[in-house]
């Protein structure tokens, strides 16, 4: 899933000065991250599934609702949303996820997460 990405200096910044300063290890990333998106995303937003995955139901183009950030145990090895499908809740990887519908901030912090991952930065 990693794609050439080029060096974004001022994302760069944002992701090392606010999301995992101070974060020595895995799990310090880890809660950098949900901290994070939980205070930044504002749900619900709405947004577009831009890749299929075998871990989730998702098809690429589909349009979803974000309603919240998926349990926090949940999001140990990536970051996970809940969004609502059919007359239930399922959480899906954010990375899967492009915002349509959401406010700036939204979008930025989703962006900063798909950049993290692309350029192949680990927790």
């Amino acid at each position: 899933m990693k794609k050439s990405v080029s060096q974004d200096k001022k994302r760069e910044d944002r992701i090392h000065m606010e999301i995992v300063v101070d974060a020595y290890d895995r799990d310090e990333r880890v809660m950098g991250w949900c901290a994070y998106l939980d205070d930044v995303l504002q749900f619900p937003f709405k947004a577009r599934c831009i890749s299929q995955r075998p871990i989730s139901p998702l098809k690429k183009g589909e349009e979803v609702k974000a309603i919240e950030m998926a349990p926090e145990d949940e999001c140990d090895s990536e970051m996970f949303v809940t969004i609502k499908r059919d007359k239930g809740k399922l959480s899906v990887p954010l990375m899967q996820l492009e915002p349509i519908n959401a406010t700036a901030k939204t979008k930025e912090a989703v962006g900063d997460w798909h950049y993290w991952v692309q350029k192949g930065y680990e927790f």
